[in-house]
């Protein structure tokens, strides 16, 4: 391999030979850093939120009686939107779901947990009765970047695929001391989402 420089040659050496490499800031600098990455309020989730008010829909934001806190509880519809981070929930296939070079055992531990954890409300969710879709930051971030439209479509469409039909009994007559009932969807008629 050609190395331009001596530092080229001088971090070669080093991810060759399996030195680990020092972090480039104190661990005073390093936990400022870290401490500035948020959990809630994200700006895809302020896109994505925006956009879905837009659309009309409504919805609670990191409701704290669902497992997993959800960062989307569309009530009407029965629906929860989480938005993941590639990096924290190991977007499968994702360029920014990569594993840190320093401390790598943790980093391997923290994000195995962070997808076990995720397993586990998916599970508890759909038990409960939810519809969960998940929206990736990559999504928002870079494919949809210039015109989230396109996602808020497919959202639309999951919520509105995921509505139950609803079953109702009417009496139609007696005869003979006979209830005559016929069940039959109903149905329920609202706008579309444009």
């Amino acid at each position: 391999m050609f190395c331009n420089s001596y530092l080229d040659y001088f971090s070669l050496f080093l991810s060759e030979h399996n030195v680990p490499v020092m972090d480039i800031w104190d661990k005073k600098k390093r936990s400022e850093i870290m401490s500035k990455i948020r959990s809630k309020d994200t700006k895809p989730e302020l896109i994505l939120r925006k956009a879905l008010f837009a659309r009309g829909f409504r919805y609670r934001v990191n409701d704290k009686r669902l497992p997993g806190k959800p960062d989307i509880v569309l009530l009407k519809y029965k629906t929860i939107i989480f938005l993941h981070g590639c990096f924290w929930h190991r977007h499968e296939g994702c360029k920014y779901a990569y594993t840190p070079k320093t401390n790598t055992k943790f980093w391997i531990d923290k994000i195995t947990s962070n997808t076990e954890r995720d397993k586990r409300n998916l599970r508890k969710l759909t038990i409960l009765g939810w519809s969960v879709l998940t929206v990736w930051e990559c999504e928002i971030r870079h494919k949809y970047k210039h015109d989230i439209t396109p996602l808020v479509d497919k959202i639309s469409v999951a919520i509105q695929n995921n509505l139950p039909h609803k079953i109702a009994l009417r009496f139609y007559g007696e005869k003979e001391n006979e209830i005559i009932l016929v069940a039959e969807d109903v149905v329920e008629y609202r706008e579309n989402p444009k």
